[in-house]
């Protein structure tokens, strides 16, 4: 049982399984962004693959009790998680988010930031972001403030957007500061106080396809849409039928079992890390 008032000095419990703070703070995500999701989810190779991966990567490296999945919108990670058996608070600080997730029976939900919520220091036995990290302008402090609220020894789940180069409007309409690499990664955990260990890229099969479709036409001035277009990424989401849905699904079960045997995927439009607080 997680008891959030024992560990929490800024929440106010308003029914049961469901938690806010006293104050809101504006963050770099779009207001529409977590109803775009929403409507991708149920249906996006991309989401799919990404929760079997994360998956994958908690029962290899278990958490040591429950999972904080910090900025974790419409709660589809925490709902896969809760369903496979794993403990997991919800911490979203957007209203929308906190509905859905609500809908789709997450619970403990704590509508807040990890300021606003107040956690104690050493409390948190694990936490996950899951694209989350790269729309915190301050990344360094932020990664140093989680380290002060984790136990000792518990594990941060993390996955970010990877490689400057595949940078696009599609990450400025996203409210993104920077794209990331491995390395550039395990060097801020170490120094705010983590220890990696496992890393790796996911969708080894979309930096080209972003560059070709995302970032040429972002440097050449034909991507300024302010807002992301629903129909056009639903259909880069859906899973092809035929040939296309085979190779796909072949680049996937191969991601997928790679992380499994903790192999490192040496390319990918994506990270994926784990590391352990190692105070």
């Amino acid at each position: 049982m997680i008891n959030l008032e024992e560990i929490s000095s800024g929440l106010r419990k308003v029914r049961d399984g469901y938690w806010v703070s006293n104050t809101q703070t504006a963050v770099s995500y779009p207001e529409w962004g977590n109803e775009i999701c929403y409507q991708l989810e149920e249906n996006s190779f991309w989401f799919d693959h990404r929760n079997n991966c994360i998956l994958e990567l908690i029962e290899r490296f278990p958490p040591v009790g429950a999972l904080f999945d910090v900025g974790g919108g419409n709660g589809f990670v925490a709902k896969f998680l809760l369903d496979a058996g794993y403990p997991v608070v919800l911490v979203e600080p957007g209203m929308e988010g906190v509905r859905n997730a609500l809908a789709r029976g997450v619970s403990p939900v704590v509508c807040a930031t990890i300021e606003e919520a107040g956690f104690k220091e050493s409390s948190l036995p694990a936490v996950g972001m899951f694209d989350m990290l790269e729309h915190i302008e301050r990344d360094m402090a932020f990664l140093e403030l989680l380290n002060r609220l984790m136990i000792p020894g518990g594990r941060l789940y993390l996955t970010v957007p990877s490689f400057r180069f595949l940078w696009s409007q599609d990450d400025v309409v996203a409210g993104h500061f920077r794209r990331y690499t491995l390395g550039a990664l395990q060097r801020k955990l170490t120094l705010a106080g983590f220890r990696v260990e496992f890393q790796t890229y996911l969708f080894a099969f979309l930096p080209l396809p972003i560059f070709l479709f995302r970032t040429i036409p972002s440097v050449l001035g034909l991507r300024k849409s302010e807002r992301i277009d629903p129909a056009g990424y639903h259909s880069q989401h859906v899973h092809p039928s035929g040939i296309g849905g085979k190779v796909l699904n072949w680049f996937l079960n191969r991601e997928q079992t790679a992380v499994n045997g903790k192999t490192r995927i040496p390319l990918g439009a994506s990270c994926l890390v784990v590391a352990r607080v190692s105070k």
